[in-house]
């Protein structure tokens, strides 16, 4: 009796003793991580472009927003960060490497609330902590030799960019047509990107046609591998867009990328950091730097122009004789997409007007008045966002066109789209 008694005495002294406090964790820090973020998305709208979460987070976040205003929520996003970062010392790799993907993120939410609560930033200060990248841009008359060759290609009397825009203009896609074309489109970009990557089982988009945007195609990630793809009909819709928007907003674009990191991440490790997307954050650069460098990799060389001949121009009702003329022009036009980024800062940074902004959109990317002011429309919304697409993609292709072979630049696409990847991950050439 007595050693028994002995035994229960101290089970009843550890029972009541108490529990020793839980040890912390990367798992918890990315908890409170999404539901800071779902917090700041109530502040602003379209500051989250996706959540497929558990829907006790995004209640939290909501509340959490209702008792919280903004100089709060800023503190405990300074607080994370340095909670990312000591649980990122001594880690193994990968957690190392989850650590600075949440401390990078978790400075662009900084910076966003500092801007929601009126500081204003320069446009290199503003790129530099929303998406961890300060640009470097050429200044316009860079452009001036390109405008030349572009007026060699497209001769006539007139403004070069009446001119392009005119000619442009043969290859509209008719309103009855654009549903099938793009539908078609959108297959072979799939087609190409399931010869190289494995999507996930179920995977699919909804397609849809919109107005009144800013924009000129948007995927809305819904979760569970699926994407709402959305395409704007306020302008005209060329035949060159088609194979564009296809790649960019869907293969191997942003619904592989998001179905990817659900796949490999949300759901394969538990990261559910993953499980939203603030769209003012490193992430947009690799995003839209893959987005619009998988155009490139799904349709190297002349794989583009031949696809869109052979399917796309007879779908259309256009000629498919004219498409490697259009293809030439589309290249040389290409050259000239840095110039947004140019005037995008100048007009962002008080130096220039935006009637001023308008008419170097005009003379530098060649596009009508309304295209113009569709563009700097998006930059007073978007900001220095606009810089995820062109330098994004020359950094994406910087460090893709390392490899030789196009199955050893489809490896490293696929490492980019389904990792936590910062764009100080991306090595150049």
């Amino acid at each position: 009796m007595l050693k028994r008694l002995l035994f229960i005495v101290p089970l009843a002294l550890a029972a009541a003793a108490p529990a020793a406090p839980a040890r912390d964790s990367l798992d918890l820090a990315a908890r409170d991580y999404v539901r800071l973020q779902l917090a700041i998305g109530e502040k602003e709208d379209g500051y989250i472009d996706a959540y497929y979460g558990p829907g006790n987070l995004k209640a939290e976040g909501k509340a959490l927003a209702a008792r919280s205003r903004l100089p709060a929520l800023q503190r405990q996003a300074e607080a994370l960060r340095l909670r990312a970062k000591r649980l990122g010392v001594g880690a193994s790799p990968s957690n190392a490497r989850r650590a600075r993907y949440l401390e990078n993120q978790l400075t662009a939410a900084i910076t966003r609330l500092r801007m929601l609560r009126g500081e204003k930033l320069s446009f290199a200060d503003e790129a530099q902590g929303l998406f961890s990248v300060r640009p470097t841009l050429k200044p316009l008359n860079y452009f001036d030799p390109l405008l030349a060759k572009v007026d060699r290609l497209v001769p006539g009397k007139g403004p070069l960019s009446d001119r392009v825009d005119a000619y442009q203009d043969r290859f509209t896609i008719q309103k009855d047509r654009l549903d099938q074309v793009m539908r078609a489109a959108i297959a072979g970009c799939k087609a190409q990107t399931e010869s190289h990557i494995r999507l996930p089982r179920g995977e699919h988009f909804d397609l849809g046609f919109v107005t009144n945007k800013s924009w000129s195609g948007y995927n809305y990630y819904q979760g569970k591998y699926v994407s709402r793809i959305e395409v704007n009909t306020d302008l005209p819709i060329r035949i060159d867009r088609a194979i564009d928007l296809g790649c960019h907003e869907g293969y191997p674009g942003h619904h592989v990328l998001n179905s990817l990191l659900e796949q490999k991440l949300e759901r394969g490790r538990g990261w559910i950091e993953f499980s939203v997307y603030p769209l003012f954050s490193p992430q947009s650069v690799i995003a839209e730097g893959t987005a619009n460098y998988g155009i490139r990799l799904a349709f190297p060389g002349t794989a583009k122009v031949r696809f869109e001949a052979s399917r796309l121009y007879p779908l259309a009702g256009l000629p498919p004789s004219e498409a490697q003329r259009y293809e030439t022009l589309r290249l040389a036009l290409k050259g000239l997409s840095g110039a947004r980024m140019t005037i995008a800062q100048q007009f962002l940074d008080g130096r220039i007007s935006e009637a001023q902004a308008v008419e170097l959109t005009r003379k530098y990317t060649l596009v009508s008045e309304a295209r113009a002011k569709q563009s700097l429309s998006f930059t007073k919304h978007y900001r220095t966002y606009v810089i995820n697409y062109g330098l994004g993609e020359d950094m994406v292709a910087g460090d893709v066109e390392r490899f030789r072979s196009p199955a050893a630049r489809w490896r490293r696409f696929e490492q980019l789209i389904s990792e936590p990847t910062l764009p100080s991950d991306l090595k150049a050439r």
